[in-house]
């Protein structure tokens, strides 16, 4: 009677402390004694109060205070089944609040032989601590997969009889089956091959199972049965290394994409986006195409019909991609609000990654904007540019789309972003046909001007300047516009900033002056597409890995366009194309070059002596600045520099851009200039940098050049400073190249070839044949060749096909003369090219750069 008393005070007494006493509140630490007095008497009632008390409460100090007798309770021989129950969910309660004061450490090899328990409970408790365990410690509890696996093996071989207490409507011990198999989802494949065995019977077992008819129509019944199947179809996911199973997986998936039950339909889905993934069944999900377009047609759970949406990206591939495309495009024009940014995204990265006909990839995303707009966020449209810029087959049929799509009567502003910037690029590509001439791309363009926001409207003034450059027969029409009052007195200082200076270089500047700079944007950089980070980015928490997809569905091991191969950029922004029309937004990959020298004088960047770098040359860069003189140098997900030169005669000043892309300070920023030994004498030093940079900020630097004597290499920059206390090491070979110093010259045809017979020592000149490297387009040749710095002569020579130029490079001890000859030929797609200048070494200096640039 007495006891029965005690036990009557103790609940409510217990209850009282897991209901209402705060975990931090002193009476804790008072009830402390009494909770241990319970664990220790052998009275199982008490025992569990007091365990359930512990698990309720769950703070630290009931962890310090019990962490290391309740595993001496779980592992007792003489503990009752149903303390051994409550001891396990107590300890899996106090490692998940304070995993560092649980160590099992003697006790883990007997925790794991709680799997052989001859009380199904007493397994069922202790695998929800394991599985817990094996997460953090897989190493340490690895003993339990053949356990797992033997436990497992009995439950799925036994009949629903045979497990009466714990059979769920004719279902043997699901809670236990889904749990040990999660558990195995912890570690690979068994390496034992009686374990491995053994369990693809238990999965095979599953999935005969589940085409078995049911033994009850209670819904009960199939919850638990599908319960267990759709665990060890993640498991034969997980382990991805069964063929057969994982095809006879996708084929019970398939089964469910018709069922009635809504549920099933949104787990069949997911778990087939991940079987695509695989190499083995991405064959078998293709074959459910159609069932799942229909899924995306007909469903009325947006939720079903996202993931029908992600199961078409996860099963597209080169033969099925321009199917998929088009349904998802179709289905863009209805789709829920909610999911329409995602399936932008999905389409723009579907119709660039299998583009093989890159007409079809300007299509579909010019159809994109015109179904989206709204939803077509800033990637998007960079990403078409980028592509476009960077495949020269494309550019003409961009450049006629656009314009098509542009005479729509309601064009979204993305529209005219895209417009803008295509044809203020290659308008020149259609301006020979009447309809497309220059001034009515102008006025087309122009029309839409009064619509757009003022981002849009800044970009269109730089595509206005790009038009005198490219059509001046639109020079004057263009200078209107820029000198009204609503351009030059606008409210915006952005619009007005670019009105007043675009007009003042269109009257000032030289046709040269202009040509250069506002030159053809350069390929983009190669690197990872923006549209496939933000997808990465927006994926919620649940969904699908879009990482996994990717790295699946590589099947080149890039995205087309040439611009995916490049390391993961995921936290960058990708640059405003709007502020790129002047070619300033060009970065280079890097590369390994050895380092070289030259007879240049320069300045230093810092006070320091001259020091060979350690760090890896980039010199790709180098190459892509023999023709130009501004651009970006070299970018990467830390760091951009970029570069805008003059040169006169023989002096030079390059002007250097270091601009932090991080929002984290730049520590002990410093800048060496290395150079030839025999050039230390003449070293002129200027101011070093800051040594700090702030997150985002830009710094300038400016080199002053001499050009003492022809050279041949070029000056190292070697850039080093601390990002988040890692130190930074950058080499890069500055774009110095002996035909800077050029000063064209103006040759009538006679006097030309008076002075190339004049230049007829077999030392004095350099010829080189060479297979194109990039499209024959007349007018990128004339530009790289007055990019060069010489003067092209026009009516010289007697093949109007070939090209002449002429210049004098200025030194500050000799000059020399230069006489160069492209003959090319487009039906073999090979150039001939021919220098020959006063001075043998500089013939051959010159050959080597220009090959590479045509």
């Amino acid at each position: 009677m007495n006891a029965v008393n005690i036990q009557t005070e103790q609940t409510p007494g217990y209850l009282f402390i897991s209901v209402l006493v705060n975990s931090n509140s002193e009476l804790i630490r008072l009830i402390n004694n009494a909770i241990k007095n319970d664990l220790s008497s052998r009275n199982p009632t008490f025992m569990c109060l007091a365990l359930h008390c512990i698990a309720n409460v769950g703070s630290r100090e009931m962890a310090e205070a019990f962490a290391s007798e309740i595993p001496r309770i779980l592992v007792a021989g003489d503990t009752m089944d149903s303390v051994k129950q409550s001891a396990a969910l107590c300890l899996l309660r106090l490692y998940k609040t304070s995993p560092d004061l649980v160590l099992m450490g003697e006790w883990t090899s007997r925790v794991v032989h709680l799997l052989n328990d001859q009380h199904m409970g007493v397994v069922t408790a202790a695998i929800s601590l394991i599985t817990c365990l094996s997460q953090k410690n897989p190493d340490e509890f690895k003993t339990c997969v053949s356990l797992a696996v033997s436990r497992l093996s009995r439950i799925v071989s036994s009949a629903s009889t045979d497990l009466q207490d714990y059979t769920y409507y004719f279902v043997p011990a699901p809670w236990l089956s889904c749990k040990l198999l999660r558990l195995l989802q912890c570690y690979p494949p068994p390496e034992d091959g009686a374990v491995k065995g053994r369990l693809v019977e238990c999965l095979e077992t599953i999935l005969n199972k589940a085409q078995e008819p049911p033994k009850s129509k209670k819904v009960q019944h199939s919850n638990a049965k599908n319960a267990i199947l759709f665990e060890a179809i993640s498991l034969i996911i997980h382990y991805d290394s069964e063929p057969n199973l994982l095809v006879r997986a996708c084929n019970q998936l398939g089964q469910f994409l018709q069922h009635r039950e809504t549920n099933l339909r949104y787990l069949a889905l997911e778990s087939m986006c991940t079987l695509a993934s695989s190499e083995f069944s991405h064959e078998a999900v293709k074959t459910h195409i159609e069932t799942v377009i229909n899924a995306l047609k007909t469903e009325r759970d947006v939720s079903v019909r996202q993931r029908a949406a992600d199961l078409l990206y996860a099963m597209c591939d080169r033969s099925n991609a321009k199917q998929i495309v088009a349904e998802m495009l179709s289905y863009l024009e209805t789709a829920d609000y909610s999911i329409r940014e995602e399936m932008v995204l999905k389409v723009a990265i579907l119709a660039e990654k299998y583009a093989v006909d890159y007409s079809w990839y300007v299509d579909t995303i010019l159809n994109l904007i015109r179904i989206a707009g709204d939803y077509v966020s800033e990637e998007v449209w960079y990403r078409v540019i980028q592509i476009v810029i960077n495949r020269d087959d494309v550019q003409g049929y961009a450049a006629k789309t656009v314009f098509e799509a542009l005479q729509a009567p309601a064009c979204h502003e993305n529209m005219v972003k895209v417009g803008g910037y295509i044809l203020g690029e290659f308008g020149n590509l259609i301006a020979g046909d009447p309809r497309s001439s220059p001034l009515v791309q102008f006025n087309l363009l122009h029309s839409k001007f009064h619509l757009c926001s003022v981002p849009t409207r800044a970009l269109l003034l730089s595509a206005y300047i790009k038009f005198i450059n490219l059509f001046p027969e639109t020079k004057v029409t263009i200078q209107e516009v820029l000198r009204c009052d609503s351009q030059i007195r606008n409210s915006d200082v952005e619009l007005q900033q670019r009105a007043v200076e675009y007009l003042k270089l269109s009257s000032i500047a030289s046709t040269d002056v202009l040509a250069t700079v506002l030159e053809e944007m350069p390929p983009f950089p190669e690197r990872e597409s923006s549209i496939l980070a933000k997808l990465k980015k927006k994926k919620g928490p649940g969904a699908v890995s879009v990482t996994e997809l990717e790295d699946s569905k590589r099947e080149g091991g890039e995205l087309n366009g040439g611009a995916d191969r490049g390391p993961d950029t995921s936290a960058l922004s990708t640059p405003s194309p709007s502020a790129d029309l002047l070619g300033i937004r060009s970065a280079a990959p890097i590369n390994v070059a050895p380092v070289s020298a030259g007879s240049l004088l320069v300045d230093v960047f810092s006070e320091a002596g001259p020091a060979v770098p350690s760090a890896a040359v980039n010199d790709d860069g180098f190459l892509r600045f023999v023709c130009k003189n501004n651009g970006v140098l070299f970018e990467n997900q830390l760091l951009q520099i970029g570069i805008k030169s003059e040169y006169r005669q023989n002096l030079g000043r390059m002007y250097l851009f270091y601009g932090n892309k991080t929002s984290v300070q730049f520590a002990s920023f410093t800048t060496t200039v290395s150079y030839p030994g025999e050039l230390q004498s003449h070293i002129l030093s200027t101011k070093p940098v800051e040594p700090l940079v702030e997150g985002g900020a830009q710094i300038q630097q400016v080199l002053n050049i001499e050009c003492l004597t022809d050279f041949s290499d070029a000056p190292l920059l070697n850039i080093k400073f601390r990002y988040g206390g890692a130190l930074q090491n950058l080499t890069l070979k500055l774009p110095v190249t002996i035909n800077k110093f050029f000063q064209p010259t103006e040759m009538a045809s006679h006097d030309f070839f008076q002075r190339w017979k004049q230049l007829s020592q077999p030392q004095q000149e350099a010829q080189k044949i060479f297979k194109a490297n990039h499209g024959m387009d007349t007018e990128v040749l004339k530009a790289k060749l007055l990019g060069l710095g010489t003067a092209l002569l026009d009516n010289v020579d007697p093949n109007p096909e070939n090209y002449v130029c002429a210049g004098v490079i200025q030194t500050k001890g000799q000059q020399v003369g230069c006489l160069l000859r492209l003959e090319p030929n487009a039906q073999a797609q090979m150039y001939r090219l021919t220098l020959r200048c006063s001075k043998d070494s500089v013939s051959r200096r010159l050959c080597e750069l220009l090959a590479e640039q045509f």
